[in-house]
């Protein structure tokens, strides 16, 4: 014995018209209202968010690369033939920007 109506004389009220249809006739949509069948409209597709692929942002397993690739480099300048050489041995730097004259009159 089913605990709810399902004979012929089974009604129900339409929650988006206010019409009374068959109980075995109504649907149910997609944000929870009974309606009848001509009241019926399926979710739309758009309202469904898309799954976005995250972009991977660890290795599996990195190694550290050993090889030293930094003993030679050349450095170029400005001052006599452009080349000061392949390996560096002082690790002090000059510059200069230039000269500032202020007049105060």
């Amino acid at each position: 014995m089913s605990a709810f109506a399902s004979n012929k004389n089974a009604y129900g009220i339409c929650d988006v018209s206010g019409f009374r249809y068959k109980l075995k006739d109504m649907k149910k949509t997609w944000n929870g209202f009974l309606v009848g069948p001509d009241m019926f409209d399926p979710k739309h597709p758009q309202l469904d968010p898309r799954t976005v692929a995250t972009d991977p942002q660890a290795l599996k397993d990195p190694r550290p690369n050993n090889a030293d690739d930094n003993n030679f480099f050349t450095v170029y300048t400005n001052v006599g033939l452009g080349i000061l050489g392949k390996q560096l041995t002082t690790y002090e730097v000059t510059c200069s920007v230039g000269s500032v004259t202020i007049d105060i009159t």
